[in-house]
């Protein structure tokens, strides 16, 4: 019996170095990680459930800034969200809008980051280019 106490006090002193933890939490969780690691020594099955988060990582206001944009989830900060969610979190852009009940219109990217694209866009003259393009496709 000792030797799981010692190995769940070991388990959330790794884990209390690293995030900051209240001594209600610590408790919590030292009775979590006991009662997992005895059922696991008794040959139980554990049955293992999806955590959804209740709380999202960063609040929304703060999650979409000037030069960065936060994920909600992990609490990362990125020009853009698009390829982060797909590769951190299989989800796309629609599930993440719903999961987080953000709109349509609220951009997944940087103000700066877009307001750089923009004038990029106007410096190359890209919807002239595109505008010309276009009429030569039509006189075809």
């Amino acid at each position: 019996m000792a030797n799981i106490m010692e190995m769940a006090v070991d388990i959330v002193a790794a884990h209390a170095s690293t995030t900051p933890m209240s001594k209600e939490e610590l408790i919590s969780e030292l009775n979590e990680v006991h009662s997992v690691l005895s059922a696991l020594e008794k040959g139980a099955l554990l049955e293992t459930e999806e955590v959804v988060e209740e709380t999202p990582a960063v609040s929304k206001k703060k999650a979409f800034g000037k030069d960065k944009i936060y994920c909600m989830i992990c609490g990362k900060g990125f020009k853009t969200l698009s390829r982060h969610l797909k590769t951190a979190h299989d989800m796309t852009a629609s599930e993440y809008r719903k999961q987080f009940d953000i709109p349509r219109g609220q951009s997944l990217a940087s103000k700066n980051y877009s307001e750089s694209r923009r004038q990029m866009a106007i410096d190359r003259d890209l919807a002239g280019n595109l505008a010309r393009a276009r009429a030569a496709r039509a006189k075809k």
